[in-house]
Order: structure tokens, then C-alpha cells, then sequence
């Protein structure tokens, strides 16, 4: 029995060596590819043009800046208004619905008055009042100044006293550090006094029979129970000033003030309505619990409860932390218009300057503020510091005068109240305005408001569509409280054509 195995040709031998190679090629191939190899290769004997750097016409940045209609570079050089195209470029604009428009508008550079409208007549400013305060502070706290708040030993070793220092702007939580509100927490401050009372009452490697060790303080054996006192003596007198609408009280333009509080005497940052009525007490409350959590990990117990009580006298410090800088402080009570936070500062001015920390002497230090930045306090009239009342009054001219004194005057510190005046369309209390036919003022005004039932205010600063500083105070009094829209955007008109007029004849 034979097998059909077909015939053997020439060719058999050499198709079977052609496909050894392919697979050997193939093999070589992928490990070429594997370890990148191959496209080296590639590079290297077919070299690929290198694309010229080209970038989309949307991107291509432009051959020349465009100008922002509106606005120009502030030049000392620039032409002066004319102070009669630019009374009638403002009289017919402040016309309000109701009530009186009194303003004043000076030159920059040399403090020419250019209009007038009731301008040295004194009324009721509303949080305008708050430049002055601002003036105050930065003249006597200085800019770059800080409030601490400290934790210190009581009479007896089981006893904390939480000290205030003035910072209305205390966090319940962790300092942060590049914050505004919240910059000096209560946490971190409790947790540096924990530490500080547990390395206290730890007994020394001498009591434990070994050699003794350095120390700055003797040991001072940390009881069972920790209790925690609140000092606020700081601010004296009324806590509310009798001169402020109780309907405003309730309403929350303002609450008793203390010397510590969190969150500038509000529930929450930036929260709305009723403030707590006892913010010192709010912060010592919180102090308490975060040091009673610190201290309990060790099986110290904190007492519950926080008693009203001044420190010792020379009292041993166990921890502080730092707020914000008066400078920094100052922008957010100017741009945010808080009362509480300018109270605050006031008080801390009279103070710095030797007077006690109260309402009558915060009102002492604007009136010497008035003074030292002015010449003259004539154009005042105080009730308080943060211009919530009603008795306030103040000239459009003196208020002018200020702004022009913190953008050109000679005392250095007075620039730092600039940064929290708010820009117009933009940030603060004027982001929802200057739209409409004022919008030749977004952006380029720099102005702090005023508003009360029956008052609508505005004082800051422009430059002109030729370059030159001009300096401004609007006052609205009198006002129907139904027509204050129409009456805001009249400020608003008058202020932007300020910005877009030259105003030369």
C-alpha cells in the first residue's frame, strides 16, 4: 500500500526559507516597535518638516492696546475742566424725584472747587461718614498695624481668660492666614492654649527622679476641670448707641458692640439680617468648645458655661493670634458699608490716640482726625462713627476734601483707604450700579456709598476723558423711599458724565 504524497518540485526549499524570514521580520518588527526603536529609525532616515510656529487670529495679540472709551491715563498735564460747561453738564443731571441733591466736585491737583450745589451746607451722610473713620484709624492705628486676641492664666491654674483685643473679625474655626475674616481663628487659639496648659502641668523629667530640666516658667499642675472666662473690658460705655434707630437694630445694620466678635457681628460671614446681640460671648463661646475637645484627648474636662471676668493684671500669656491688618480691615468695613466693623475702628482710633475705647471717644478721634487731615472739623457733626445715625451730618465739601487728601495728600497712610473704596459695575456695594446711561462710569469710578431710608450718598473720585483727577461728593436727603431707583441713577448720570466730559468751553 503506497501514500500519495504528490510530487517534489525545485521551489518547495526556497518558499520555505522566504517564510522563515518573514517571520523572523515580523519578529524583529514588533520588538523594534516595543522598545521604540523603529519610529527612532524612521526619524532618523526620513526626517519630517518641522511646522512653522503659527497661532489663530484670535489669539495673535493685537498691534496696537485698545483704548477703553470712558477712561484715559491720569496726567498732571491734563487740561482743567471749565466750571461752567461742567455745572451745566451736572445740573442737568441732579434732579432728583423728590428730596435734594448737595455736591461738590474738586480738582485733584490743586483743590479748586469746579462746582458747587449746597456744597458747605452739612447733611446727613449716611455710611459716607465711614471715610472719616477711616481717616481716624489709619492716622493713629496705622496701616499696618494687628489686633490680638490672646488666652492667658486666671487667678487660679484652672482657670482661662480669653482677653479681647478689638478684632470684630474673629473665625470660630482655623486662622487662615490669607484671609480677611477668619485671619485669627478660635480654633488655633484654643489649640495653642491647650498645648501651652498640658506642657504646663507636665510633670519635668526631675519630678520623675532623673535630672532636672530647663524651663522658662515653673511646672503649674493642671486640675481635673478647666474653666474659661471671657475679658471684653476693652470698649467701655454703651454698647448700643442710644442715637441708632432700635428698627435699625433689629433689623441688622447694627448690634451691641464688643471688643471680640466673629464674623464682624454677624450669625455667618456676610449673612443677612438680626445680629447676634452678644458677639463676645458668641466668640468665647466657641473658644470654649474647641479647647474643651483639645483638652478632653488628655482627660482634662472644660467646664461648661463661660463667666464675664477681667484678667489679672501681668497675667501669663499661654496664646494669641493675629487679625487681619487695620489697612486690610478698613477695605472690607469701606467696600462691604458694615457698620459694626467701622464702630469697631472707630473706637480702637480713640484708644490708639489715648482715649477710652467708646462711642463718645470715637467720635473724639474723627473730630481730631477732621482736623490733623483737614484743618478743621467744621464740617462735621457727629452721633457716631459708622454714619447709621440720623443726626450725622457732614458737607459735601469736607467729604470731598477727604478723598482728596487720600489720594494726594501729604500723609502716606491715608492711601491705604483707597483700596476699599468700591469700583462702579464691579465689587462692593456698587456692583449693581452704573449701567444703563451711567455705564461710561463702570469701571473707572471709585466711590463709597451711603444709603439710608431717606438718603442716598456717593464720595469718591474719577479721571476725566482728558486724563485729569477730579474728586466728588453727591448727598441726597430727603428722599421718598418708593423713588429711590430713579434718584440712585440720577448720582449715577452725573457721576459718569464726570468720566466722559472734558468739560471745557
Amino acid at each position: 500500500m503506497t501514500s500519495e504524497r504528490g510530487r517534489r518540485t525545485p521551489w518547495g526549499g526556497t518558499w520555505a526559507l522566504v517564510a522563515c524570514a518573514v517571520v523572523l521580520a515580523v519578529a524583529v518588527a514588533a520588538a523594534l516597535l516595543a522598545t521604540g526603536t523603529a519610529t527612532r529609525a524612521r526619524g532618523a532616515l526620513f526626517p519630517a518638516k518641522t511646522p512653522a510656529a503659527t497661532a489663530p487670529a484670535w489669539l495673535a495679540p493685537p498691534s496696537a492696546a485698545p483704548a477703553l472709551e470712558g477712561a484715559a491715563t491720569l496726567s498732571p498735564a491734563a487740561a482743567q475742566p471749565t466750571a461752567a460747561v461742567l455745572a451745566k453738564a451736572l445740573e442737568d443731571k441732579f434732579k432728583p424725584a423728590g428730596g435734594t441733591i448737595s455736591a461738590t466736585v474738586l480738582d485733584g491737583l490743586t483743590g479748586q472747587t469746579l462746582y458747587s450745589r449746597s456744597g458747605t451746607e452739612g447733611h446727613v451722610p449716611a455710611s459716607n461718614l465711614k471715610l472719616l473713620t477711616a481717616a481716624a484709624a489709619l492716622t493713629t492705628l496705622g496701616p499696618d498695624a494687628t489686633l490680638t486676641t490672646k488666652a492667658v492664666r486666671g487667678q487660679d491654674p484652672g482657670s482661662v481668660v480669653l482677653v479681647g483685643g478689638g478684632d470684630v473679625m474673629l473665625g470660630s474655626g482655623a486662622s487662615q492666614p490669607d484671609a480677611v475674616m477668619g485671619r485669627a481663628g478660635m480654633a488655633t487659639l484654643a489649640d495653642q492654649a491647650a498645648a501651652a496648659l498640658l506642657q504646663a502641668g507636665a510633670p519635668s523629667a526631675h519630678d520623675a527622679g532623673g535630672p532636672p530640666r530647663a524651663s522658662a516658667s515653673p511646672t503649674v499642675p493642671l486640675p481635673g476641670t478647666v474653666t474659661v472666662r471671657l475679658d471684653d473690658t476693652l470698649f467701655t460705655g454703651p454698647s448700643l448707641n442710644p442715637a441708632w434707630d432700635p428698627e435699625d437694630v433689629a433689623a441688622g445694620e447694627m448690634a451691641p458692640l464688643y471688643a471680640l466678635a466673629l464674623n464682624a457681628g454677624r450669625s455667618a460671614p456676610g449673612a443677612a439680617g438680626p445680629r447676634p446681640q452678644d458677639s463676645a460671648m458668641g466668640a468665647a463661646t466657641a473658644f470654649r468648645a474647641e479647647l474643651a475637645k483639645d483638652l478632653g484627648a488628655s482627660g482634662v474636662k472644660v467646664a461648661d458655661g463661660v463667666e464675664r471676668g477681667p484678667a489679672p493684671a501681668g497675667a501669663p500669656q499661654l496664646a494669641a493670634v493675629q487679625s487681619a491688618t487695620i489697612a486690610d480691615q478698613l477695605g472690607y468695613a469701606l467696600r462691604e458699608s458694615d457698620n459694626y466693623a467701622a464702630e469697631a475702628l472707630g473706637r480702637l482710633a480713640s484708644h490708639a490716640a489715648g482715649g477710652p475705647a467708646s462711642n463718645d471717644g470715637a467720635v473724639a478721634a474723627l473730630k481730631a482726625a477732621a482736623t490733623r487731615v483737614l484743618g478743621s472739623a467744621d464740617g462735621f457733626q457727629l452721633s457716631d462713627a459708622c454714619g447709621l445715625a440720623t443726626a450725622d451730618r457732614a458737607t459735601p465739601a469736607a467729604l470731598a476734601g477727604l478723598v482728596r487728601a487720600m489720594a494726594l495728600g501729604p500723609d502716606p497712610r491715608l492711601r491705604a483707604a483707597l483700596d476699599g473704596l468700591p469700583v462702579a459695575a464691579l465689587d462692593g456695594t456698587l456692583a449693581g450700579r452704573f449701567g444703563g446711561a451711567a455705564a461710561g462710569g463702570a469701571g473707572v469710578v471709585r466711590a463709597k456709598t451711603g444709603t439710608l431710608n431717606t438718603v442716598a450718598a456717593l464720595s469718591g473720585y474719577v479721571v476725566d476723558a482728558d486724563g485729569r483727577l477730579l474728586v466728588f461728593s453727591v448727598l441726597a436727603n430727603g428722599l421718598d423711599p418708593a423713588k429711590r431707583p430713579p434718584v440712585l441713577a440720577a448720582i449715577d448720570d452725573g457721576v459718569a458724565a464726570l468720566a466722559g466730559c472734558g468739560c471745557r468751553g
